[in-house]
């Protein structure tokens, strides 16, 4: 349970740039943080389910990441998967003997019919995480890729094709029927503020507030709220969020950000480079912040999260004083 005096924080996230800002507002002791993960790129590998985006919260938050790489876990070894190769299996989902771990326990406990986010409650613990890490729904949502050579999981897309196939169309299969998690609701309804990560707007942000109650529950918040831009300068730090935009015609840039989210935040944290794109986004509808967005180490994540939080007080005091 929090301290009164600590901000709670309801972060949306998914990929490396939800792990960023996730670590970053982790770090600030006067912040009680909940993270809504994606879940939409969750696939079953080798019998195993596997959930990307929650893992490398998890991992990133529990300080066992592989830095370098940005996902998966340090000093990690694939003898696993050699074994799997030899005996004629497809192997191009790179896993982890330690990841394999995780993928066993989660399954073996999902096959016993155990609640999706009460297993995830219980790895972060185990993990000694101390931040909450929350499925937007227990239900089965997955994101479908169209390319000109048909239609791709994500992890197809984006592991195996190694995102090279030109984006077409998106789907997220399972979605109308998808129910949030109390848990999640809970934390969009009771945050004093609310922060969508520097994740992919299509694959990573989209999924979640298209679960049907997440997103009217994010609108209706009495939060405000807050995105930063993944883009600095029309370009992605990681991932294929820039082709993908462009592909599907949306402008891959801070402008395109905010179009994506001017119904839903107040604000967007952008790049000191992309000021010159600030009346556009005014116009648009959220308020432009400029700033150094760009997270290489947990002081930047820190800084950056410190901003966010610091930005919430001075408005709150502000609508307090007038």
């Amino acid at each position: 349970m929090s301290d009164t005096s600590q901000t709670k924080v309801t972060l949306l996230a998914g990929g490396v740039g939800g792990a960023k800002m996730a670590e970053g507002l982790a770090a600030l002791p006067d912040v009680a943080l909940s993270v809504i993960g994606n879940v939409a790129d969750d696939d079953s590998f080798h019998g195993l389910w596997v959930s990307p985006d929650i893992d490398t919260l998890t991992y990133s938050l529990a300080d066992v990441i592989d830095r370098q790489q940005g996902w998966g876990v340090a000093d990690e070894g694939h003898r696993a998967l050699e074994t799997l190769k030899t005996l004629g299996a497809d192997t191009w989902m790179s896993l982890g003997d330690r990841d394999f771990g995780l993928h066993i326990y989660r399954t073996q406990r999902r096959l016993k019919g155990d609640r999706p986010s009460d297993i995830t409650r219980d790895v972060v613990r185990a993990f000694g995480v101390s931040a909450e890490i929350l499925l937007p729904t227990d239900d089965q949502v997955q994101t479908r890729v169209r390319t000109d050579a048909g239609w791709l999981s994500f992890q197809e897309y984006f592991v195996r094709e190694r995102c090279a196939p030109d984006v077409r169309e998106l789907s997220f299969d399972g979605i109308t029927q998808a129910k949030p998690t109390p848990e999640a609701l809970a934390a969009i309804t009771s945050a004093d503020l609310i922060v969508i990560a520097p994740s992919n707007p299509l694959v990573s942000i989209a999924p979640i507030l298209s679960i049907p109650g997440i997103g009217e529950a994010v609108q209706s918040a009495r939060a405000p709220k807050v995105a930063v831009s993944p883009f600095i300068a029309g370009k992605v730090v990681k991932g294929p969020a820039d082709r993908m935009m462009a592909a599907l015609g949306e402008r891959a840039d801070a402008v395109g950000v905010a179009q994506r989210y001017r119904d839903v935040v107040d604000a967007l944290f952008i790049d000191h480079v992309d000021a010159a794109l600030a009346p556009e986004i005014q116009t648009t509808g959220p308020t432009p912040i400029c700033s150094a967005i760009l997270m290489r180490d947990l002081k930047d994540k820190t800084r950056t999260a410190r901003e966010i939080v610091d930005f919430h007080h001075d408005h709150a005091r502000k609508g307090a004083a007038a």
